[in-house]
């Protein structure tokens, strides 16, 4: 759909709703008497907003709304209890949450096709500044989300924080660390993939998924609807925009491109229709703009998101275009790592990076991506590489031409942060990971999951043989939680915020370590005075045997 004129609110925004859109007078003022015709009585009875509201992908004009009405949420079908009917849902954009300086509001229908999900894509408002944001169906009003938009592509904003999370298994624990984001009201959240898990339930777990190992579209919506019920993780979309990314759990554990973990328990015939069924329930649930709207099995993910002059958020997509594992999942010894033909990335999508590193005139670049960048041997051997094969160190070539690619194009501070291995991470980036010695070009910041793993244990970060093997390697910690990026103009310190325990709810976070990396000058700093590390008794002993349990707990499937 092109994008609509919506004159609702006397000011000609431009919006793009997926879905119709009928302009409708301003929420405070009720439903117009033929959008409330429309809403089935019983329905018109039943609180739709369970699920919570949620923005993302800002601009400096504007920003995407989201939400899906589900009055059942954990319904078997998929659909939320909603009747296969299209509902009218009003919005408001204000510059104060009060609601008494509203900018922009419409009416947008929902389609029982899209789960009853709305997208709308806002442009056309002022730089650089908090918005508010609510919803109305019949007589009930959504919670209020806050928002924001970045600032004009010149302007070099002296201040931004930023939010890096991943892995929120619904069955190993409590959202504590997405309370902890929400309390610190960042400017920008990003989401780092493993947003659902796919497995079915599992007794005896702090909490229980509803349904079957999902490979349907009603069991993924299911899922997802389960996942946004948690109020923890509705007040950490409802406290900033999200930038989102999914990796492999949104699907199947371990997938690349068309390749599901178990070829050969699920043939293309079975995987490529849950793919496709998985990239829609994923568009449904998340506040991503049209461009993102999947075709079949395909949805484009990889995009540049601006924050003026002050960073260029690089998003990228690991999964839907990368060579299949080259020697299947783990650590491994794999010729196939180094083979100059294989990508993590694609071909299309490495040019377009490269390409937006020789555009990039951003003070900081930012790769917001899923799987380990810098390299971690796990064997002391300096001849022989044990590297897991899920992450760039399965991808070395693919690896190689990206960082180059950033060193040839002169970025002045490429930064990498990512997800998935269920540990804190500090990472300094080279080009010869062969010589410690050798030039420092970026630096990675790990965030640990959000509650995979469980409790897991604090410790002191250099028992971990890891750190001597791989002495770019800087930090290691394996409580839950998120990282919390503060961004100038002079430096970017990254804060990993981290809680006690997951497996009860109301953990409060606090920072395990803190580290800087100064304009112009690629390298990690270790800063702040931070807690003496208690070590648990579940704590590994030996090397030997915390090297058994990082690719233990890298590896395994949840199920």
């Amino acid at each position: 759909m092109s994008p609509t004129n919506d004159r609702s609110d006397g000011l000609g925004r431009r919006t793009f709703l997926a879905g119709s859109l009928a302009a409708g007078s301003l929420l405070g003022a009720g439903v117009p008497a033929h959008a409330a015709e429309k809403v089935p009585p019983i329905y018109a009875r039943m609180y739709p907003f369970t699920l919570g509201v949620a923005s993302g992908d800002p601009s400096h004009d504007g920003f995407v709304l989201w939400t899906r009405l589900a009055p059942e949420p954990l319904a078997d079908d998929g659909l939320g209890g909603m009747p296969d009917a299209t509902v009218p849902v009003q919005w408001q954009v204000a510059k104060d949450d009060r609601f008494s300086d509203i900018v922009a509001s419409g009416s947008v229908t929902s389609r029982p096709e899209d789960a009853h999900s709305v997208h709308i894509e806002l442009d056309s408002l002022d730089p650089g500044r908090d918005y508010w944001y609510r919803f109305k169906v019949a007589s009930h009003l959504s919670p209020v989300g806050r928002t924001r938009t970045a600032p004009e592509p010149g302007v070099l904003a002296q201040h931004l924080t930023v939010c890096l999370a991943s892995c929120q298994h619904y069955e190993s624990g409590f959202y504590a660390a997405h309370r902890g984001i929400a309390d610190d009201m960042p400017d920008l959240v990003l989401h780092l993939g493993d947003y659902q898990y796919e497995s079915a339930g599992v007794a005896g777990r702090p909490r229980l998924h509803a349904g079957p190992e999902t490979t349907t579209l009603a069991n993924y919506r299911q899922r997802y609807a389960q996942y946004k019920t948690d109020p923890d993780l509705q007040a950490a979309h409802a406290a900033a925009p999200w930038l989102v990314v999914l990796d492999d759990h949104e699907i199947d554990n371990n997938w690349a491109d068309e390749v599901p973990q178990d070829p050969h328990l699920q043939p293309p015939e079975v995987f490529l229709p849950r793919r496709e069924a998985a990239f829609k329930a994923y568009w449904e649930n998340m506040p991503l703009r049209r461009r993102s709207i999947p075709v079949g099995i395909d949805m484009q993910l990889y995009r540049t998101v601006q924050w003026g002059r002050l960073a260029s958020f690089h998003m990228l997509d690991t999964r839907q275009f990368r060579d299949d594992q080259g020697c299947g999942d783990g650590y491994k010894d794999c010729p196939a790592s180094v083979d100059p033909a294989r990508s993590i990335t694609g071909a299309e999508q490495e040019a377009w990076l490269i390409e937006s590193f020789h555009r990039s005139r951003a003070r900081w670049d930012v790769l917001g991506q899923q799987v380990f960048f810098g390299q971690r041997d796990n064997n002391a051997d300096s001849l022989v590489k044990v590297t897991s094969q899920d992450a760039w160190d399965g991808y070395v070539a693919s690896r190689q031409r990206i960082t180059q690619g950033w060193v040839d194009a002169g970025v002045r501070n490429p930064v990498v942060v990512t997800g998935d291995v269920h540990a804190n991470w500090a990472s300094d980036l080279k080009l010869d990971y062969d010589d410690p010695t050798s030039a420092t070009v970026g630096s990675e910041f790990v965030t640990t999951s959000i509650s995979s793993g469980g409790d897991g244990f604090d410790s002191d970060p250099n028992e971990h043989p890891f750190l001597q093997i791989n002495p770019h390697l800087r930090f290691y910690n394996n409580l839950r939680g998120y990282v919390r990026l503060t961004v100038t103009p002079d430096q970017m310190q990254g804060d990993y915020r981290v809680v006690p325990y997951v497996s009860q709810p109301g953990a409060t976070p606090f920072t395990r370590a803190s580290f800087v990396v100064q304009d112009g000058e690629p390298g990690l700093h270790q800063v702040a005075d931070n807690p003496t590390p208690v070590r648990a008794a579940s704590a590994p002993d030996t090397p030997q045997e915390w090297i058994d349990y990082t690719v233990y707990e890298e590896t395994r499937r949840y199920t």
